[in-house]
């Protein structure tokens, strides 16, 4: 797994995700919506932390920055 999910990205989304988790659990939805929530939340926080996004491979997005240590 390349990276493809990196700069500010990463860091929004754990707290996205973190914040979706709360939200799912503490909030006071449904069972189904607060599970979408959950399922949603937990995506988001998998994929901010390891820095890997199945969804941009498919759509060929990339905001990972190039390495800077790159012999010329």
């Amino acid at each position: 797994m390349t990276c493809n999910v990196g700069g500010i990205e990463r860091p929004i989304r754990i707290g996205v995700g973190v914040l979706a988790i709360a939200v799912g659990l503490f909030a006071g939805f449904s069972s189904t919506i607060a599970g979408a929530f959950v399922v949603v939340g937990a995506i988001l926080l998998l994929t901010g932390a390891v820095g890997f996004c199945p969804l941009f491979t498919l759509l060929g997005i990339n905001t990972c920055s190039p390495p800077s240590n790159l012999k010329k």
